[in-house]
């Protein structure tokens, strides 16, 4: 496998700059004609905006208004150069939120952070990324297309069956979210079967410093990648293992959560992406995620910028085994039960595994009762706690994430 993915990964500063200097009008240009940036971007002259620097000029875009404006014109909101038929796919994630997707070669960019994994041709990947309504399975997939490599799609659950999968097909590589694969690894030292993993690519919760050096204890070269629905790809790890590798069709802002306001070299402020994708141009969309950008390039030779990594939420929106918990969520777990007086979600780790608790002021004793309305408004399985009213702290918070990222 040759050292990367293709030139752009080794470009000069000049060489970047003058490829976005003539990308990023563009790209206004195709975002300042849709229905969705009316009376964003009117009045952006698109051939002014070369940098990001002269980004920072144009409105933040965030999730809360892209839902509104899909509930009034569904099911993209007008951000989508295409109708919604000349899609391939149309994805659903929590909110809900529509996302659009492509067939067409690496079209969430996902290839370049598995070919930095050392995933590519001879290799099977067993993708435990889910398949169903939302698009982290096909980003995935799509991704392994893009470097040669074979695919098990195989979703999520059904352990032993992964285990069976994995050993007679030989699967090489994982995908999935961090903690689960440890979920295949166990469930296969119990069965007594020896499984061929030697490359895992993971995404969609922190990759914590423990689970990765045991999964180098069993030969597993393990690296995180940083993607969204809308976005794809925004950032991923190389070899280096030093900081995140912007990928060279989004550009990163750090800006002070809640504003658009680039913070200080270093410091640690909300995500702000804009993507060059010419279907569905989002531009300066916040993430609601936190990082800082590093100084220097990595030490594997590739130069673009390079982030911290996921550092937390700039909301109480808590991402808990994969998915997403917000905060319109709780309340709307409160509304579901008369009873309920107030809630509260908690994320914790055992072990090496996400667990959430869902604390609920109530007089109800049983808290099973609650069961099947967490899963179908939180849509993650909880341990429920009822405790009395009044009990719960007053502090602001209905969700808290317990977790050490240390």
């Amino acid at each position: 496998m040759t050292k990367y993915f293709d030139a752009l990964e080794t470009r000069t500063r000049d060489e970047r700059e003058a490829a976005l200097a003539e990308a990023l009008p563009r790209q206004i240009a195709r975002a300042r004609s849709l229905p969705g940036y009316a009376g964003l971007l009117d009045s952006v002259e698109p051939g002014a905006v070369t940098d990001a620097g002269a980004l920072a000029a144009l409105p933040v875009l965030r999730k809360s208004e892209l839902s509104r404006a899909q509930a009034a014109n569904p099911p993209f909101g007008g951000f989508t150069v295409m109708q919604t038929h000349g899609f391939a796919h149309v994805f659903q994630s929590p909110g809900p939120i529509y996302e659009p997707g492509g067939i067409a070669h690496d079209w969430w960019r996902m290839g370049r952070f598995l070919h930095a994994a050392g995933i590519g041709r001879g290799d099977v990947v067993q993708n435990c990324f889910g398949y169903h309504l939302t698009p982290a399975g096909m980003i995935f997939e799509s991704g392994a297309r893009a470097v040669g490599a074979a695919v098990l799609p195989a979703g999520t659950g059904q352990t032993e069956l992964q285990v069976t999968a994995a050993r007679d097909i030989g699967t090489t590589a994982y995908a999935g979210t961090p903690d689960y694969l440890k979920v295949i690894l166990d469930k296969a030292d119990e069965m007594g079967v020896k499984l061929a993993f030697a490359k895992a690519a993971v995404g969609g919760g922190a990759l914590f410093p423990s689970l990765r050096a045991e999964y180098a204890d069993r030969g597993i070269a393990c690296l995180q990648s940083y993607a969204t629905a809308d976005l794809g790809s925004i950032a991923y790890e190389s070899a280096a293992m030093e900081g995140m590798i912007v990928d060279e069709h989004v550009i990163v802002e750090i800006v002070t959560p809640g504003t658009g306001n680039p913070v200080a070299p270093g410091e640690v402020g909300e995500l702000v992406v804009t993507t060059l994708n010419p279907d569905y141009p989002l531009i300066r969309f916040a993430t609601g995620d936190l990082s800082a950008v590093m100084e220097g390039t990595s030490p594997c030779g590739r130069t673009n910028m390079r982030i911290r990594g996921w550092m937390g939420r700039a909301d109480q929106t808590t991402k808990i085994k994969g998915m997403f918990v917000r905060p319109e969520q709780v309340a709307a777990l409160v509304e579901k039960h008369a009873e309920i007086v107030r809630a509260r979600v908690i994320a914790r780790r055992e072990g090496e595994r996400d667990t959430m608790i869902v604390q609920i002021e109530s007089d109800a004793g049983d808290g099973s009762v609650y069961d099947k309305s967490v899963i179908e408004v939180l849509k993650l399985k909880g341990t429920v706690e009822v405790v009395a009213p009044g009990s719960l702290p007053r502090d602001g918070l209905v969700i808290e994430d317990q977790r050490s990222y240390d």
